[in-house]
C-alpha cells in the first residue's frame, strides 16, 4: 500500500508545471517587452532615416553608363532590418507562450504580426521604374464645325 505522502510518481513535476505566474507579473511583462520593442523600432527607424538621406545626398557615380531602364539599386536594408526584428519577437513570443505568460506571450504575438506587416510594406516600397499610364482607348475626329471643343463635344463630332 502507498503511503499519501509518498503521492506518485510524476505528481510534483505536474503540479508544478500547474503553476503560472500570478498576479500581474504576466500582463505587466508583456507591456514592458511591448515598450522596450518600440524603443528598439524607434532607434531602427532613425538610423534607417539617417541612412536614407545620406544615400541621397550621396554623388552620383557617372563614370560608367547604365543600360536603358535601369533604375536606382533596390534598397533592402530596411526590409531585412524589419524582418530581423519581426523574426526576434516571433521567437520570445513562442518561448513565453511555451512558459505559459499567455498574456505577455499574446501581446508579443501581436506585436510580430505588425512588424511583419511593416516587412511587407517596406518591401512593397521598394524602387521600381513606374508603371504606365493606361493606353487611350478611342481617339476623338477633329472637330470640323470651327468652334472650340466644348462646341464640338457637344454636338458629337
Amino acid at each position: 500500500m502507498t503511503h499519501p505522502e509518498s503521492g506518485l510518481p510524476g505528481r510534483p513535476a505536474e503540479r508544478a508545471l500547474d503553476e503560472r505566474p500570478g498576479g500581474c507579473a504576466d500582463p505587466a511583462a508583456g507591456l514592458l517587452l511591448t515598450v522596450a520593442e518600440a524603443v528598439v523600432l524607434a532607434v531602427l527607424l532613425v538610423l534607417l532615416g539617417l541612412r536614407g538621406l545620406a544615400r541621397s545626398h550621396a554623388p552620383i557615380d557617372s563614370g560608367a553608363p547604365s543600360p536603358a531602364g535601369a533604375g536606382a539599386e533596390t534598397d533592402w536594408v530596411p526590409t531585412v532590418a524589419f524582418g530581423v526584428l519581426a523574426l526576434t519577437v516571433a521567437a520570445l513570443a513562442a518561448m513565453l507562450l511555451r512558459d505559459r505568460w499567455y498574456w505577455a506571450g499574446g501581446i508579443q504575438v501581436l506585436v510580430a504580426v505588425a512588424l511583419c506587416a511593416v516587412t511587407l510594406a517596406s518591401v512593397s516600397r521598394a524602387d521600381g521604374p513606374a508603371l504606365p499610364g493606361p493606353a487611350p482607348t478611342w481617339n476623338s475626329p477633329p472637330c470640323r464645325s470651327g468652334g472650340d471643343s466644348d462646341e464640338c463635344a457637344r454636338s458629337g463630332g
